[in-house]
């Protein structure tokens, strides 16, 4: 069994903050944890608009807190985002992400990250990136 606390995860390498100062978050669980996704608590810094697309990912974001929008640049389509909405990239969706307010989302990734993932130019995570811990 795993156990951890956001608090503790927090406090160690598992949390990440993008260079951009964009968003910061939490990895509490990883690809070395052989679970076949990674699970993270991630703050979306109010005023962030930036792109995203997750060429080698698939991800499911659930809003705990904040407001503000995801829109798919493929249609242009905005869908509102505020706690208790889930939204899900199952088509490796090129997308803008807008934070009205601070947002914390609860996010699942698949194929798991590794760890230190930030963004690369395309807004996408690489597949092999440094492990925590390794």
């Amino acid at each position: 069994m795993i156990v951890r606390t956001l608090d503790e995860a927090a406090r160690s390498e598992r949390r990440i903050v993008s260079p951009d100062g964009n968003w910061e978050s939490t990895r509490m669980l990883l690809k070395n944890d052989n679970m076949g996704f990674s699970f993270h608590i991630t703050t979306i810094y109010k005023g962030a608009d930036f792109r995203m697309h997750y060429q080698n990912h698939l991800e499911s974001v659930y809003c705990v807190s904040g407001r503000g929008e995801v829109e798919t640049l493929a249609d242009g389509r905005k869908y509102p985002i505020e706690p208790g909405t889930l939204y899900i990239l199952d088509k490796h969706d090129e997308h803008m992400l807008r934070a009205f307010e601070e947002m914390q989302m609860a996010c699942v990734f698949n194929p798991p990250l590794s760890g230190k993932e930030v963004h690369n130019a395309e807004g996408a995570y690489e597949l092999e990136a440094e492990a925590i811990g390794a």
